[in-house]
């Protein structure tokens, strides 16, 4: 019996706790946490196009919502401003996200928002552009000859 209780002891559910990143407070930030962050930049490019922010402002921030792509907005460009349109909503089209996306990916998605009107550094950008995303897998390609060379 002592074996079965030992048994039993060893099957328990490890147990790991979530930890999430240090923007529990972001609605009283005024400075996203993803600024200057390639990694926070493409996600926000990522989840421009899952969330379907798109379908308003189009590809790059222009469309039927309003331009992205440049820094003269009714609600302001500053990362607090567009934090804030993203959670609370703007009137005549705009809807509040608020409760629908973490507050860390609407940080990501004001990263890349600011990516496209110029207020981050080329260093910060995403590198890679949509038609690189895809590639065909190696064992997919045509067969390539090998190159022969010679070593002295």
């Amino acid at each position: 019996m002592s074996e079965l209780s030992l048994f039993a002891a060893g099957c328990q559910r490890e147990v790991r706790p979530f930890q999430e990143l240090a923007v529990a407070s972001a609605r009283t930030q005024n400075q996203s946490p993803f600024q200057k962050n390639a990694y926070g930049t493409a996600e926000g490019k990522r989840l421009f196009d899952q969330y379907n922010c798109s379908g308003c402002h189009a590809h790059g921030g222009g469309g039927m919502g309003p331009a992205l792509m440049d820094d003269k907005w009714i609600y302001g460009s500053e990362p607090a401003n567009i934090f804030e349109s993203i959670v609370e909503g703007r009137p005549n089209g705009m809807p509040a996200w608020r409760n629908k996306i973490p507050d860390q990916q609407v940080w990501e998605l004001v990263a890349y928002v600011q990516s496209m009107i110029g207020q981050e550094s080329i260093d910060v950008l995403p590198s890679r552009s949509d038609h690189m995303r895809y590639s065909t897998p190696e064992n997919a390609r045509r067969a390539q000859t090998p190159v022969q060379t010679h070593t002295p």
